[in-house]
Order: structure tokens, then sequence, then C-alpha cells
């Protein structure tokens, strides 16, 4: 399979698990809204997503694809689905007797988590009655990742790909067919997240049994530790679980502190980190999967041009992408929000909260991607550790900003300190790579970045001017009805992106050309 095919693939479904993503939400806040059962759930589903980052994602993977495709070529099938089978048995066994005991300490886990719980009992009773339903979806989310490692091993992506789009279309299932089942509609919606991950389990194993490959679950637990092919497994999982572990204890230290704000702070940051992750997580992860190839090829050729010019479009692309995107959300925070998501429960109040908190992360948007572009420079030399120890740095930095400004701006004031950790870890990035003179942004870059920042700039002038306009025309635009409230923002969206196009055309900063040549060479 190709690296443009698999690439296409997974951001294919990245992108539609991006927008069913936005429509769970959006329904999450028409019933919801951001208040105290909001808060709650949003706990309950932070808790089982932060271990199953630790845990489930990324170190697993890591470590598990690469064993399972070495003994593939060297010991044949029916060997390496034997490892497999002993891999997910150790790991299920683990990970239930993990499950059940957080079962029964989760009161104490919850108010460690939301420490801001504290003082309302029935704030408190709700998140962890809801943690208790959501969080055996860690087993099974655990199950999926290795049975989607299998498939990778046989250059099979798209249906685990699909895993995420199945979790938000569960959810909002849920939130229609399950809404009376327990006191609150959260107690649905809870029961669709496991749901789903039970979901998850039965349809990545049709695809397996189609490879012909049948997982049977291997007694003998304690022996099967024993065998050196799974402690060298759990041996390599531990590094990436400390690389995880620093990115998703910075997410439970901002959860931890702005549980202490207010009711309904916590809702208010989750839909605002929500809607920068369309672009980050779309934009950055594309430019980061499509550079360590290309980065790795070049360096093992001892090709020092090849590598410089490929971070330096990696790192125009980032900005090019970013940076607008940045601006529009910035200019347009408002009016985003109320399309999105105000409705139902979700009022005019939480989506001023939440736009001002959006204002705040996407000052940090274009650090966040461009470190993502940089950081496959570290990854493509074999350094995984200096990655590491800037997160570190980074989760310092968000803490004592946090700190501090949230006693100033409250759950605002946490998102700027995120920004603000943002341009610490590009700081780093920057420094480090031109101090080991594996990379250093060339004259002609800062040029064109700086050129980007400038058509940004007018095209959030441009944005500010007709929304001001708008607004002054028709005052109360944002109550109307939802066709018509469409019609503006598209209206506004599309004059934002001509302004841009324009004056990047008119100042030489967008050559589409060069962006083309780039995306043939990716195949």
């Amino acid at each position: 399979m190709s690296l443009l095919k698999s690439i296409t693939t997974f951001g294919g479904f990245t992108l539609i698990s991006r927008f069913t993503g936005f429509a769970r939400d959006m329904v999450i806040a028409n019933f919801l809204g951001a208040g105290i059962i909001s808060d709650a759930f949003f706990v309950s589903f932070k808790l089982p997503n932060l271990f199953r980052s630790l845990f489930a994602e990324g170190a697993f993977t890591a470590a598990f694809v690469p064993m399972l495709s070495g003994k593939l070529v060297s010991e044949g099938k029916d060997k390496a689905v034997l490892f497999a089978a002993r891999a997910i048995s150790v790991l299920a066994f683990l990970l239930l007797i993990f499950v059940i005991l957080m079962e029964f300490l989760m009161p104490w886990v919850v108010a460690v988590l939301a420490p801001g719980f504290a003082g309302d009992t029935g704030k408190l009773e709700l998140a962890t009655n809801l943690c208790r339903i959501t969080f055996p979806f860690l087993l099974f989310i655990s199950i999926v990742s290795f049975q989607s490692g299998i498939l990778n091993s046989l250059n099979k992506f798209a249906a685990p790909a699909c895993t995420p789009i199945i979790l938000n279309l569960t959810v909002i299932a849920s939130a229609f067919l399950l809404g009376n089942i327990g006191s609150t509609r959260a107690h649905g919606l809870a029961c669709g997240i496991t749901l789903a991950g039970i979901l998850e389990i039965f349809w990545l194993r049709f695809f397996i049994r189609r490879q012909g490959i049948n997982i049977i679950p291997q007694p003998h637990i304690f022996s099967l530790m024993k065998l050196e092919d799974i402690k060298t497994l759990f041996r390599r999982i531990a590094p990436g679980v400390l690389g995880a572990g620093v990115y998703q204890i910075n997410m439970v230290v901002d959860t931890i502190l702005v549980s202490l704000v207010g009711t309904g702070a916590i809702s208010w940051l989750y839909y605002a980190n929500r809607l920068q992750q369309l672009p980050l997580g779309v934009v950055g992860a594309a430019i980061s999967v499509a550079l360590l190839p290309i980065l790795s090829k070049a360096l093992k050729s001892n090709n020092k041009t090849e590598a410089e010019r490929t971070q330096d479009k990696a790192v125009e692309y980032g900005a090019l992408l970013s940076i607008p995107a940045a601006t529009a959300l910035i200019v347009l925070a408002h009016p985003t929000i109320n399309l999105l998501f105000e409705r139902g429960r979700f009022t005019s109040i939480d989506s001023i909260k939440t736009a001002w908190a959006v204002a705040a992360y996407s000052v940090g948007l274009p650090a966040y991607v461009l470190v993502k572009a940089l950081t496959p420079n570290f990854f493509a030399r074999g350094d995984t550790k200096t990655p590491v120890k800037y997160s570190i740095v980074v989760l310092l930095t968000n803490l004592i900003c946090s700190l501090i400004l949230m006693h100033f701006l409250g759950h605002i004031g946490i998102a700027i300190a995120t920004s603000i950790a943002a341009y610490v870890s590009l700081y780093q990035y920057l420094h480090g790579l031109k101090k080991r003179q594996h990379w250093q942004m060339s004259k002609m870059l800062k040029i064109k970045i700086i050129k980007i920042i400038g058509c940004s700039i007018f095209m959030g002038a441009i944005l500010y001017l007709l929304l001001y306009i708008f607004t002054l025309s028709n005052l109360n635009w944002l109550t109307y009805n939802l066709l018509y409230k469409t019609m503006i923002y598209g209206t506004l969206c599309i004059l934002g992106i001509a302004s841009f196009l324009i004056i990047a055309k008119l100042t030489k900063t967008l050559n589409i050309t060069d962006m083309l040549k780039l995306l043939k060479r990716k195949g």
C-alpha cells in the first residue's frame, strides 16, 4: 500500500471522525448544556480516555505492531497470531483487574480528578456514578487497539480508522434511545460510551476473521507473563507510556484546575478545545504523518539539503494553514459557537463563555501545529527522549501559568496558559534543532512566515469589519433561525477566505504550484 493511499485513508476517516464528533458534541450540548450535569459527564468521559491514551493507544501500538510485523515475516502467520492472542490475553487480564479496582475507588478518584466537586455532594455523586458506567470502556478500547494493530500489520487501515466514528454515532444514538434509563440524560450518554467499546470490538473482529485470523483467549495468564516475547513487549511499552503520560497529565491538571473555577467551566473548556482540535487534528497530524518517512529517507541517504528543504516546506505549510485558521477562529469565535452549540440547554451565556476560551486556545494553535511539524525531525533520527523532556517543561509551564491566570481570568486563564505553554514548546524545538545543527529557520522562511502573519491580520481585519457591519444592520442576527445564521456565517467565511487568497497572491505568499509538487512527491 503506497504512503499516499495510507495517508488518504487515515486523513479521510479522521476528517469524517472530526465531523461526527462535532455532531456528537452538538447533541450533548443540546441535551446537557453547560452546567452541573454536563461537567460531571465530561469528567466521566475524560477518565477512561486518560488511561486509554496512556495504555491503549500510542504506547501499545508502537510496541506491538513492529513485533507482530516481525513475527509475520520471520515466524509465519500462525506464530504471529499466537503471539497476538497471548498479548491481548495478558492485557485484558491486567486491565480487568485495574477496572475492578478503579470501580471500588471511584469516589476518591473523582475527588482527585475534580476537587471542585467536593463542595457539592450531589455533583460528586453524579460524577462518580457516571464514571463507574464509562470506565469499562478502557478495557474494551484497549482490546480494540490490539485488534487495530493486527489489521495495520496486514496493511488494512480502513476498518480501524472507522472506530472513532462508531463511538460518535453510538453516543448520538444513545442520547435519543437511552435518555430515560437514569435520573439524567447523562446516564444514557455514559452507557453509549461503554456500548461503543463493545461494538468496536465486534466491528474489528469481523474484519480480522475475514483475514482468516481467529484470536482465541489464552489461559494461564501468569505463565504467559513469563514468556520472553511478552516481557519484551511490555518493556518496549514503558517509554511510550512515559511520553504519552506527560501530555495526559497536562490534560488532567487542566481538568483539576478548571473544576475549581465553578459550575460550567469544565464544559466551556471542553467545547472550546474540541473546536480547536479540528484544524490541529487534521492539519497538524497530516503534516506529522507525511513528514516522518520523507525526512527519514533523506537522512538515511545523507541528503542533508533535501532534509532541510523538506523541513522548511513542512513549517511553511503548517504556518500557511494554521495562522489564518487561528485568526478566523479568534474573530468568529462567538458566531461559530452559537451556530454549533447554542440550542436546547446550551444558553447564550454558555456561548459567550466558550467563545472566549476558543479565542484563547486559538492563539496557541499555530504553535501546536508547528511543533507537530518539527517533532518528526527528532523521531527520524531515533531521538525519542528529547521530545519527552520538552513535554515536561511544557507541563510545568502550563501548571504555573494556569495557577496564576485562573485567579484573574477563570477558565479563560487556563486556556491562555495552554497557549503560552504551546509557544514555550515551539521555542524548545526551534532552539533544540538549531543547537544540534539538525535544522534552523532560513531567512526566506522567516520572511514567508511574516508575510503569512500579515495576510492573516489583513483577513482578520476584513472579517471583523464585515462582522461589525452585519451586526450593525442586524443587531440580533445570532438569535434568528438556523438557516439565516448559516447563510450569514457562510458568507463571512467565503469573504474571509477570498480576502486571504487575494492578498496572499498579491504579496506572493501563496504558491499553489509548490504545494502540488510536494503532494506529488509524497506519493
